[in-house]
């Protein structure tokens, strides 16, 4: 753990971009969330198949797809770049509004996210960070559970929440609301992968 970081304390994205390469974080609003040992073969797997699979369907379109590690910046109102509080790397991000998007990563919220959940990340994944996406107005949401291969998608609705999700799991398919003509085969999501049953994500939502 970098010693420069103290857990408790308020940090900034200023701060971030001071800490160690070889380190990887994210900053909820001015707390710092130190990120998983590397993922599993099946989180890989399935971030590789779903990223391809997106990639391919806008290849002539002008929305842009991000695999992380990809710093989603994001701000509470115009305040410096320097001064932003929360910093996430969600494991996919499609981005179409691309006066969003700079060298550093994206400032503002993507049209869609994505989480594929892990044992140690389920919790927050499903309760802080979904309430954080909420808040800045990301217009889909995507969980994608190893544990019962399934996919729980998010809309922002017109009360500015996420309403009662859709849930999708092996035979069937799901679409988009942000990119319109987007299905996804769940099976091929999980294609050759055994059912994970030796965890059970924590903290889960209800659906």
């Amino acid at each position: 753990m970098n010693t420069a970081v103290k857990i408790g304390e308020k940090y900034s994205y200023g701060d971030y971009l001071k800490w160690p390469d070889g380190e990887r974080w994210e900053l909820i609003d001015g707390s710092p969330c130190g990120m998983s040992p590397a993922p599993t073969k099946t989180h890989q797997k399935c971030l590789g198949v779903i990223f391809r699979m997106i990639a391919d369907f806008l290849d002539d379109k002008p929305c842009e797809v991000y695999p992380a590690p990809f710093d989603v910046r994001l701000p509470e109102g115009d305040e410096a770049d320097d001064n932003i509080e929360t910093v996430v790397q969600p494991d996919i991000v499609v981005v179409c509004d691309k006066s969003k998007l700079d060298e550093a990563g994206c400032r503002g919220a993507p049209d869609l996210i994505i989480e594929i959940l892990s044992e140690s990340t389920a919790g927050k994944d499903l309760n802080e960070k979904f309430f954080l996406y909420e808040r800045h107005a990301v217009k889909e949401y995507w969980a994608v559970n190893v544990w019962d291969m399934t996919l729980s998608q998010y809309y922002l609705g017109a009360n500015k929440k996420y309403g009662t999700p859709t849930l999708a799991g092996l035979g069937d398919k799901t679409c988009s609301k942000v990119l319109k003509g987007l299905e996804i085969e769940i099976s091929k999501i999980f294609k050759n992968l055994k059912r994970v049953v030796s965890a059970t994500p924590k903290n889960k939502r209800r659906i």
